[in-house]
């Protein structure tokens, strides 16, 4: 199947590893170039090395303002066009609600929530009919997850707005859509795996919930992202994939 992404260009932010490195992949695999961010410069510039000829690093933080501007407008002098934007940043520090401080709320609050915000509003101010702008969001958007109170704070609000986005921008023919990875096998669930007493432990038992009795990759992630971006979904908008195993029982 052609999903249509060649030549098309995108950004794609927090894609030094994990799901949006996963997600640049694909897109670059089928055609599409990339403009991909990270907060430090050499692993950046590593990852797109990686990427290859369709792919360029930019070192920016979702939190700085000037940070979307500078990536679209990367976009249109690197690779002479701006198609859409996927916004993937780092999950806030875990924790409970006694354990977390003003200061963690407020630096999440500020990359999480407003820094996707901005980004999202440049990007609907620069896409032309056709455009595309995505979320990587969480499970917390359904159901709390424990332990991870900011993120449970936080990425509802986010999917709320990516909702009322996507009414506003249907008019334009501007698609905005939502990926809720389950536990997919990157550095950030291994990590917080390893917060438990037992890490084996806790894997086991968090793959004997999933349907599919295993974590998902993130290629598969990745591919799933890669079609919600491309042409070939020309008529979702509004949606939340969730890429969790069949963890979600709900319709």
């Amino acid at each position: 199947m052609d999903l249509g992404l060649r030549d098309r260009v995108y950004v794609v932010t927090g894609a030094t590893r994990g799901l949006g490195h996963a997600t640049a992949r694909e897109l670059v695999a089928d055609g599409a170039r990339v403009v991909i961010t990270g907060r430090d410069e050499e692993t950046v510039a590593g990852a797109a090395a990686v990427l290859g000829e369709g792919a360029v690093g930019v070192a920016a933080d979702n939190a700085d303002p000037a940070v979307a501007g500078r990536l679209v407008a990367t976009a249109r002098e690197r690779f002479g066009r701006f198609d859409g934007v996927l916004i993937s940043v780092g999950g806030p520090p875990p924790g409970f609600v006694a354990d977390n401080t003003d200061e963690q709320w407020e630096a999440a609050f500020a990359s999480v929530f407003l820094g996707a915000v901005r980004l999202a509003r440049q990007a609907a101010e620069e896409l032309a009919e056709g455009g595309v702008i995505g979320f990587v969001l969480s499970g917390s958007v359904y159901e709390p997850i424990p332990g991870l109170t900011i993120s449970n704070g936080l990425r509802p609000g986010l999917a709320g707005f990516a909702k009322s986005l996507a009414d506003e921008l249907g008019p334009r023919g501007i698609r905005v859509v939502g990926l809720v990875p389950g536990r997919i096998d990157t550095d950030r669930v291994r990590e917080l795996d390893a917060l438990s007493a037992d890490p084996e432990a806790t894997r086991t038992a968090a793959e004997s919930r999933v349907p599919l009795r295993r974590y998902g990759t993130p290629e598969e992630f990745g591919r799933a992202a890669a079609f919600l971006l491309s042409p070939a979904a020309s008529y979702l908008t509004g949606v939340m994939l969730p890429v969790d195993g069949g963890v979600r029982h709900g319709f």
